[in-house]
């Protein structure tokens, strides 16, 4: 499975996006499988039929949302996808209003409360497994260590804490998962942040791992290729008073990205289990021990993708809270898509502004 993962790497951002695809599906099938289990016993109508419809709207919706933001000059040239593109959410708002409907016909008398229960349950599917994994996505294409560094950190901290819990574990830390222990718990955070900055280390030397993901019209397909951001280049930091003394040395040259490491890893490790903790829970509310057999020895994948999808959701409010700014190929493709006349007007009006910034010298009239 890690050879396997390596070779995806290897292949790609939209490989991984594609395994992000088939992980989320995976997920929403294991979820909506415990819920069927409950649900056929009454030889009740459409229930499965209905959630994988609903699956297939909530897709259409956010994966056409991202269509939009970053194939726009692939759009502009077909006419079809134009149509598609343009009334983009009226139709996913009809699509999902026509399983609205389905399910008001799928009623039956003296089982409303629990066909009520299960389309509470599809839609909570929906917000933990689309959602999530839609927003996985949206981290990958700003940078693929945004998308590596966060699951190694995760998948580092489970390994981690399992270690110091089997060999120092005395404390237990929560009812939930009675092998959980302190030592391992705090062992695992200090492991997985100097984890983390060592692997952010390690990949901010590459543009393939550190540059935006972008559709290339020109080329038909995703590249990375780009002059790396400050944030992905070698700065001075002083040191602290202490640390000079102990170091010997009054500098020390970091990324920029191995400080936001540290708050990516103190999430994996801190908040990350809770994830865990959450799915502990559930499974022990139906009495299960695993969501799947999918993985022998592992359970479902579920089982192994509780705490990324926390991790996603933290990663994409961190990006767009403390990272992110303007997206300047984002605009331009937007304009690209304007009319003429628009385009014109605003090529007039960012003139005018420059010249009145003095970045621009006025066009001197004959």
């Amino acid at each position: 499975m890690i050879s396997l993962f390596f070779l995806i790497i290897y292949m790609g951002s939209f490989m991984l996006m594609l395994l992000v695809l088939g992980i989320q599906v995976k997920c929403f099938h294991e979820i909506i499988t415990i819920g069927y289990r409950v649900y056929r016993s009454y030889d009740l109508p459409w229930f499965r039929t209905l959630s994988w419809y609903f699956l297939l709207c909530v897709n259409y919706f956010f994966y056409g949302e991202t269509v939009a933001d970053y194939f726009a000059t692939f759009v502009q040239r077909e006419e079809q996808l134009q149509f598609l593109i343009r009334y983009h959410r009226f139709i996913s708002f009809a699509l999902y209003l026509a399983g609205f409907c389905m399910f008001v016909l799928s009623l039956v008398k003296k089982h409303y409360r629990l066909q009520f229960y299960m389309f509470a349950w599809t839609h909570v599917t929906l917000l933990i497994t689309v959602t999530q994994s839609h927003l996985v996505i949206q981290n990958l294409f700003e940078g693929m260590i945004w998308f590596l560094v966060p699951i190694s950190s995760v998948i580092c901290n489970d390994i981690t804490a399992y270690l110091f819990g089997f060999f120092f574990g005395r404390t237990p830390l929560i009812k939930l998962s009675p092998k959980k222990t302190w030592e391992g718990f705090i062992g695992g955070f200090f492991s997985t942040v100097v984890f983390g900055f060592i692997a952010a280390y390690m990949l901010s030397k590459y543009q393939y791992f550190v540059c935006p993901v972008e559709y290339r019209s020109d080329v038909n397909s995703f590249v990375t290729e780009c002059e790396p951001s400050e944030l992905f280049q070698l700065q001075s930091y002083s040191l602290p008073p202490f640390l000079k003394a102990v170091l010997r040395r009054e500098t020390v040259s970091l990324y920029p990205f191995q400080i936001h490491s540290i708050a990516l890893s103190t999430f994996a490790s801190l908040i990350g289990p809770f994830g865990g903790f959450f799915a502990s829970g559930f499974k022990r509310a139906f009495k299960i021990k695993d969501f799947a057999n999918t993985i022998p020895g592992h359970g479902g994948i579920m089982d192994r993708f509780d705490c990324q999808y926390l991790m996603a959701t933290f990663v994409h409010v961190y990006i767009t809270s403390f990272i992110r700014g303007p997206n300047p190929s984002k605009v331009l493709q937007q304009l690209l898509v304007l009319q003429p006349e628009q385009q014109l007007n605003i090529y007039k009006t960012l003139k005018t502004h420059l010249i009145e910034k003095g970045i621009l010298q006025p066009t001197l009239k004959v």
